[in-house]
């Protein structure tokens, strides 16, 4: 078989995760191609070109006219896909025209530029489907604020919780993820050589018109070294995977086949069990949370960069920052899926609270029987008791019926009070209205919530 001209294209083969979201188109190599001639373009404006000449270079630099292949391999000259493009760029344009391209500008403010205008537009898609998932949340935690279920501590029964505080807790995460990565700045980049503005006769005031120009956050100083906007972006890219990786691995273990309390609304196939509906799009999630901390720990120590300009601490942040967009991206979009069509399972959940015959009451027992014979001895006899109806598959309420410390001073009846586990939810209930209340007025904030801190 010939090789074709996408033989050498990563085409998303190996990234489901990311494969045809809304972030893949905003983030590949003609969307930074764009956003380097929309850097450029803006840059003319901002250094007060003449009308017709900005008009020129906006007419040339449109990303339709250029070959990416092309551009991707003359980079190798000069280590960035900006020299090449910049030649080409000039020659497309008029000899008046050509004097303004790129003028008083190194390669680095452009194509930082260019990135953070890919990275503002790849996250205003993120954010869309984080405001997807958080409203899905929501609906399902007023609907399920009540709804019982086992509460797990180390992968084992602990006391009874609902889905709806479970649901809640996800919503909070979500929420405080948006906030986070909406708050990034995300600034223009512009300093010449050195980032002393010198080429452009010290203008302090072209980072205002230009970042005006861009659409961009204005920086205090040239960034070149002073990486805080992208590991800031790293950071809360990497959040938003722990956020939503945090969904991802309840909802894997709750649709196991033996506890099948959630399941997908459209679950994906095997190649060889027919019978199989496999939680993909968690899974999908699941493997974007574990990579994304590792993305951010390599744009973290691109921030130990050199001098005035860094050699290869900068080089090493472009696909990285891009793969962490996609991620993000991707997991936003798979998770808004999920949670759009998350089918909850309440009958279920009370068949597996009853799964232990009471032992998940043990806490509340305790409370129960200290007055009768003592805080010590109730917790004694709980254990012992528990260890019997473990071991011998029987109810708590049967073993605790034979023990002679407790014969005659608990009634039937209240024990099986004791013994029901809607009965004792705490305040779950409370805290999903509590959560759902501050989501709608706002006070949940992740802002609100590190300033008390």
């Amino acid at each position: 078989m010939l090789a074709s001209a996408d033989d050498g294209a990563d085409l998303g083969l190996l990234a489901p995760g990311w494969a045809g979201s809304p972030v893949e188109a905003a983030t590949g190599d003609r969307a930074l191609l764009r956003a380097v001639l929309d850097a450029e373009a803006a840059l003319t404006r901002a250094l007060g070109a003449p009308e017709d000449v900005c008009a020129e270079v906006d007419a040339a630099a449109a990303a339709d006219r250029f070959d990416v292949r092309a551009v991707a391999v003359r980079a190798r000259g000069g280590g960035n896909p900006v020299i090449p493009l910049v030649a080409d760029l000039a020659a497309a344009v008029g000899e008046e025209a050509a004097q303004w391209v790129h003028r008083g500008a190194t390669s680095q403010d452009v194509l930082d530029t260019a990135m953070m205008l890919v990275a503002r537009r790849a996250r205003g898609l993120i954010l869309e489907d984080l405001d997807a998932t958080a409203a899905a949340l929501a609906g399902l935690a007023a609907e399920h604020r009540a709804t019982p279920m086992a509460g797990r501590t180390l992968t084992q029964h602990a006391v009874p919780t609902t889905f709806g505080l479970k649901a809640a807790g996800w919503h909070t995460l979500v929420r405080d993820a948006r906030d986070r990565l909406a708050a990034v700045v995300l600034p223009a980049q512009l300093g010449g050589a050195a980032g002393t503005l010198a080429a452009l006769d010290g203008r302090v005031g072209l980072l205002a018109a230009y970042a005006a120009r861009t659409g961009l956050d204005e920086p205090l100083l040239p960034w070149h070294v002073l990486r805080t906007p992208v590991a800031d972006l790293g950071a809360a890219l990497a959040f938003v995977g722990g956020a939503l990786g945090k969904i991802a691995a309840d909802v894997l273990v709750l649709s196991r086949t033996e506890i099948r309390e959630l399941s997908e609304g459209a679950g994906g196939g095997s190649s060889a069990m027919p019978h199989k509906a496999n939680p993909v799009r968690a899974a999908l999630v699941a493997a974007a949370a574990r990579r994304l901390p590792q993305h951010a720990a390599v744009l973290f120590a691109s921030m130990a960069a050199e001098d005035e300009r860094p050699a290869g601490a900068w080089h090493a942040e472009w696909p990285t920052l891009r793969d962490a967009l996609r991620l993000a991206g991707g997991a936003a979009r798979d998770t808004a899926e999920l949670t759009a069509g998350l089918r909850v399972h309440p009958r279920r959940m009370r068949e597996n609270l009853d799964l232990t015959r009471g032992l998940l009451l043990s806490e509340r027992l305790v409370a129960a029987l200290a007055p009768l014979v003592g805080r010590t001895a109730a917790r004694r006899l709980l254990t012992r008791a528990s260890d019997t109806a473990g071991r011998e598959g029987r109810p708590l309420a049967d073993v605790l019926a034979e023990q002679p410390d407790l014969r005659g001073r608990l009634d039937p009846g209240r024990l099986r009070e004791l013994l029901d586990p809607t009965h004792y939810l705490g305040a779950a209930p409370a805290l999903t209205d509590r959560a759902l209340r501050a989501a709608r007025t706002g006070s949940a904030t992740a802002a609100d919530h590190r300033r008390t801190r």
